[in-house]
């Protein structure tokens, strides 16, 4: 079973559009100088962005009712990975350590 014509036509078509909107930015990048309070804004919105994808899988892991029991896993492996990267300030001992709570919690319930 290969890819059909028609496939490769819309894989580059939906790259070339993507490419095309990334970089109509770059040279007026230097030329634009926003205001102080937009670019202070600007810096919030990664986390936002993470927090709003992350939230609901952590909160609602059926991705119907909401559970903020201890018996959650998902909740008790983002409550590790909160107190780790906040303690200790590095991502891969966050990701690596928030797993394996994850993991071992979720063992543990079954």
């Amino acid at each position: 079973m290969g890819i059909r014509p028609d496939e490769i036509s819309l894989i580059a078509g939906m790259a070339l559009v993507t490419f095309g909107i990334r970089y109509i930015m770059f040279p007026i990048s230097g030329r634009v100088r926003f205001p102080e309070l937009f670019e202070r804004g600007l810096r919030y919105v990664p986390p936002v962005v993470l927090t709003a994808i992350i939230f609901p899988s952590v909160l609602m892991p059926d991705g119907e009712t909401l559970d903020v029991r201890l018996t959650n896993p998902y909740l008790v492996g983002a409550l590790a990975a909160c107190m780790v990267g906040g303690l200790f300030k590095n991502l891969l001992l966050t990701i690596v350590v928030s797993m394996m709570v994850f993991l071992g919690y979720q063992w543990l319930l079954t």
